[in-house]
């Protein structure tokens, strides 16, 4: 099963390849080994919003990076930056699931600390095992 570490730039969308066309851009398409989560690629998105050619992946869709450059040349420099900013958005989705993680598990333990008979209910439920029982 593939994860959230492991996306990354795995190509050029095969059924939109680079033509090169009388504006003065390249539309490129790179493919992602597979479906990023919504709030990954609006992390993405954000972290490239300045960027020239405002690279961006439609968060519905999730496995396209789309982009533009003005002449062949450039598209080195692009895929570099882009793979540099996919490991960053991986880094920055999961610092955040972290932190709500944290967050919650704070939450739920200053409930469990309360007093009181709605602290005791807190305590049992929070102690509650919810595994398959043993046979």
């Amino acid at each position: 099963m593939e994860g959230i570490s492991d996306i990354k730039i795995i190509g050029i969308d095969e059924k939109r390849p680079p033509i090169i066309r009388k504006e003065p851009y390249i539309d490129i398409v790179f493919k992602l080994s597979h479906q990023a989560p919504t709030d990954w690629c609006n992390v993405f998105n954000t972290l490239l919003s300045k960027h020239p050619s405002k690279p961006k992946i439609k968060d519905k869709e999730g496995i396209y990076i789309e982009a533009w450059v003005k002449n062949p040349d450039e598209i080195v420099a692009l895929l570099t930056l882009l793979k540099a900013k996919v490991a960053e958005c991986t880094r920055v989705y999961i610092e955040r699931i972290e932190l709500i993680t944290r967050t919650a598990g704070d939450a739920n333990t200053a409930l469990a600390q309360g007093t009181g008979e709605q602290g005791r209910l807190n305590r049992i439920i929070a102690a509650l095992d919810f595994d398959e029982p043993e046979k």
